[in-house]
């Protein structure tokens, strides 16, 4: 059997051993959740340098171009800002880990956070799985991406930004990519792979670009002048580093991109090609996001870059090269960016959704969880879509950006403490139940790194800012994103509470599972009424739930 490596372990109780297994083997752990799938009939399409490709595609996204001018904003000054980026690396590689670690117990499951939640927290019944469906699922980032396209689509060719124009060419682009991922998964990930070398040759030419601005072989003026008093202007305010340090994570969100097609990943060790591709995505992406920053300080004015909002890459290229070259690369960078990022994250987003359905949690469980008519989740997909749309129109256009970020990030910060506190759990309950080690150990610095960055960005976002309530990264009240946040997992927990505690005990049932086998292969889980009453089993025995027929 593989070998751990020899860590600390003052978070679990287990001795040390030599022996170690997968979690995936216990018939109890896999009862729970979505039925594990032997033969995925999505296939097994993902290598390494797919999954590689795919992190990157997914963490490369319009966030390196658009946030670095309002987290600059936030924090006040050059020194805190790109210390920001180093810690926002420091914290990702420590979350990294503790995914790793729980993606060791679970080989065979695609879902990265709902089946690492759901197994460490199966009581209350279908809780996580429900809470997941109306969150994670829900607060789709691909509207960030889409929205930030528009923008920089306007802005590029001197078009006046309305409203509707950004919201006609945000969908545009969304009909785009899911058209895409509905056809074909491996011509996604071809695409993906493309799409991801000319992102990455993007982010390089800006790192060589601001080190010819900073050898003084461009026309900026003064390219050290930000940097002689890096910490003028830093501000200490508790919610502005939380905004800012929200938005840097924002950034590098997606290291777990493969971890969430694991179970399509192909080759006699998924767990450990999934591992080297987040280090090595994770790793380049650091590299690129610090050096381009420094780009960004060394070609623009501090004040130009404060109140850049999401136009740091044009204000940037504008610096270096004047208007006219600036017009003509960057559409195509931005475009590259966005679309590969969106259709990575839909492919992510598509399988979290379909494991989710497989449960039995969803409406119409069997119609989400069926590969028809393509070998691909076009159900899912198509509902992302949806969803997708009606964030992106739903805000006011000026704000759309800041808020959808924030709204998306806070309820994962929330779920982030659980997943840390699920290393815990899971390690020693293997101990209890006799069952050996994970293949991969996280290190404990990592667990609690990630717990702490979580705690912290659960808690800071409701310190007020500096100016006053309205004076966050929006023009309404500061907090807002928080609240929503937690009336989209109190909404969940209410529809928890009526359909699998109320109702039943007012019916006189019990609701139990079913494992079904659909046309393609796919297994999933159904939800049944069991009713107490002995007439009624003599009747209707089971009378399918979510809006199926009755047997």
């Amino acid at each position: 059997m593989a070998t751990a490596p020899s860590r600390s372990n003052f978070l679990s109780e287990e001795p040390e051993s030599e022996e170690y297994a997968l979690a995936d083997d216990s018939e109890e752990f896999d009862a729970l959740g979505a039925p594990v799938e032997m033969h995925n009939p999505l296939g097994h399409d993902v290598g390494f340098p797919s999954a590689v490709f795919l992190n990157l595609s997914q963490m490369i996204g319009v966030g390196i171009y658009s946030t670095s001018g309002s987290i600059l904003k936030s924090v006040g000054s050059i020194g805190v800002f790109l210390i920001l980026w180093l810690v926002g690396a420091i914290i990702s590689f420590a979350g990294l880990d503790v995914y790793n670690e729980l993606t060791s117990m679970f080989p065979k499951r695609s879902g990265a956070e709902v089946v690492y939640l759901e197994q460490a927290y199966p009581k209350p019944r279908f809780f996580i799985p429900t809470i997941s469906a109306m969150t994670i699922v829900l607060l789709s980032t691909t509207a960030v991406n889409c929205i930030v396209f528009a923008q920089y689509m306007l802005d590029t060719f001197n078009i006046a930004h309305t409203a509707f124009r950004q919201n006609v060419l945000a969908v545009g682009i969304a009909t785009f990519a899911t058209a895409i991922c509905c056809g074909s998964t491996k011509w996604s990930l071809r695409l993906v792979n493309v799409f991801t070398f000319v992102k990455v040759a993007t982010l390089v030419f800006f790192t060589l670009t601001g080190a010819c601005v900073l050898a003084g072989w461009t026309s900026v003026p003064d390219p050290l002048a930000n940097f002689h008093d890096p910490f003028e202007g830093s501000s200490a305010n508790g919610n502005a580093i939380a905004t800012a340090l929200v938005k840097v994570t924002y950034t590098f969100s997606g290291w777990a991109g493969a971890n969430e097609v694991l179970a399509e990943v192909k080759g006699k060790d998924p767990v450990r090609t999934v591992r080297r591709a987040g280090y090595t995505s994770l790793g380049i992406v650091s590299v690129l996001y610090f050096f381009v920053n420094i780009a960004y300080v060394a070609a623009i004015p501090k004040e130009t870059l404060r109140s850049s909002g999401q136009l740091a890459a044009s204000a940037f290229m504008r610096a270096v090269f004047g208007d006219a070259l600036a017009m003509k690369l960057l559409p195509i960078m931005i475009a590259c960016s966005c679309v590969g990022n969106i259709v990575a994250v839909t492919i992510g987003q598509a399988r979290i959704l379909r494991e989710v359905s497989r449960q039995g949690i969803m409406p119409f469980a069997n119609f989400f969880s069926s590969t028809k008519p393509w070998g691909t989740p076009v159900a899912p997909i198509l509902f992302k879509y949806v969803i997708t749309v009606i964030i992106m129109v739903a805000p006011p256009a000026e704000d759309a950006f800041s808020f959808l970020v924030d709204v998306s990030a806070y309820p994962t910060m929330l779920f982030s403490i659980g997943i840390a506190a699920a290393v815990v759990v899971l390690r020693r309950r293997r101990v209890r139940e006799g069952l050996a080690r994970a293949p991969f150990r996280a290190w404990n610095i990592a667990v609690v790194v990630w717990l702490i960055r979580s705690i912290l960005l659960s808690v800071l976002p409701w310190v007020p800012p500096a100016d006053g309530s309205n004076g966050g990264d929006v023009s309404f009240w500061y907090a807002t994103y928080c609240v929503v946040g937690l009336l989209i997992i109190a909404t969940a927990c209410v529809y928890y509470y009526a359909w699998i505690i109320l109702l039943p005990r007012l019916g006189g049932y019990e609701i139990v599972e079913e494992v079904e086998v659909l046309s393609d292969g796919a297994l999933t889980k159904r939800l049944v009424r069991r009713y107490h009453d002995k007439a009624m089993l003599d009747g209707v025995e089971r009378a399918r739930l979510l809006g199926e027929n009755v047997d």
